[in-house]
């Protein structure tokens, strides 16, 4: 009998990688998008992906509503909860934000428990690590937790650390807690499975277009989204996965670097790739006035480490090379004319 796995959030771009890879190995997949009008859309992605999508069905589900969670979640045998609102921008309201992240992380696991699945794998992100008070030499780990109510954090960062927080604390509750395992990715990027780049990918996008004059000195915590799938994979059957958290995500690199890799090795697409690097004060000076760069000021001139063995040991390999995925990046935004 083939198992079945729910994973939400299939239309996006780590729940459809999740997907593909999941229906290549032989799994059926149901997944969840909030209309059912992004179904072609999803089925396409899969098999553009290299997977058959006999075994993969789709169901409507609402990170607001009870409906539907308990029947998408009977007859699993796992559940990978992807779904999550994402935006880089602030909000007007936080709540906009923080609620459907929590509500949907909250039905997610109790559906997936009260269905009896062997295991609920929850996407958070490793936003919900990175802002815990830490010395500058410090190496991040998953014991490390950010404050889920310190007021200084926007609202992404909010909403990872409390829906993190939930999840565990229903597990705990429910006495189910080696049922439950947390990956916790840093900036996802790779190939596209639609001509949707997504948040993550925006920043290659931008650097290739050539959106600033100067390439900012932003770093970002990379990791290609086939280790991001696969590692949410290897959680769901790992004998020694279960109450744990797992970070997925390569040190910090800065966009300088990445737009050194996309000019030297994609040179018939770095026309518009800005050639001056923004020093690191200037690119403090500038996030005054632009908001992606103000809403991630923190990243600006980043130095943070983070401890790569559990998600190693998981994958059985290494993390992939980043300027390998960077260049990849680059490409699939190029085929898709997306720059």
């Amino acid at each position: 009998m083939v198992d079945r796995v729910l994973v939400t959030g299939v239309s996006g771009f780590i729940g459809g990688h999740i997907a593909a890879e999941l229906l290549r190995r032989g799994y059926a997949v149901r997944g969840s998008v909030r209309s059912q009008t992004r179904a072609a859309e999803v089925r396409a992605a899969v098999t553009a992906a290299g997977a058959d999508d006999t075994l993969l069905e789709i169901r409507q589900l609402d990170l607001l509503s009870d409906e539907g969670w308990a029947a998408a979640a009977a007859g699993c045998r796992f559940v990978l909860h992807v779904a999550s609102p994402f935006v880089t921008t602030k909000p007007k309201d936080p709540d906009d934000l923080i609620r459907p992240a929590v509500a949907g992380t909250t039905r997610a696991v109790d559906a997936a428990l009260d269905a009896g699945v062997d295991r609920v794998v929850v996407t958070s992100s490793l936003a919900a690590v990175q802002y815990a008070p830490a010395s500058s030499d410090h190496i991040f780990t998953a014991s490390d937790w950010t404050p889920p109510d310190r007021r200084d954090l926007g609202a992404y960062v909010t909403s990872k650390a409390r829906a993190e927080r939930a999840a565990w604390d229903i597990a705990d509750r429910r006495g189910a807690r080696d049922r439950l395992a947390v990956i916790n990715p840093g900036t996802v990027i790779g190939p596209l499975l639609s001509d949707d780049p997504g948040t993550s990918v925006s920043a290659i996008q931008q650097i290739m277009a050539g959106a600033l004059p100067m390439v900012p000195d932003l770093r970002l915590p990379w990791v290609h989204v086939r280790d991001t799938a696969d590692a949410h994979i290897a959680a769901m059957t790992s004998e020694t996965a279960g109450a744990t958290r797992t970070i997925v995500a390569t040190d910090p690199s800065s966009l300088i670097d990445a737009a050194a890799v996309l000019r030297e090795r994609l040179p018939e697409e770095s026309k518009k790739i800005p050639k001056r690097a923004m020093p690191t004060w200037l690119t403090w000076l500038a996030s005054v006035f632009e908001p992606q760069l103000r809403d991630n000021r923190w990243l600006i001139g980043s130095a943070q480490r983070f401890d790569h063995t559990p998600v190693e040991a998981l994958l059985a390999r290494p993390l992939r090379s980043i300027p390998d995925t960077i260049e990849e990046t680059g490409r699939s935004l190029a085929q898709r004319q997306l720059i």
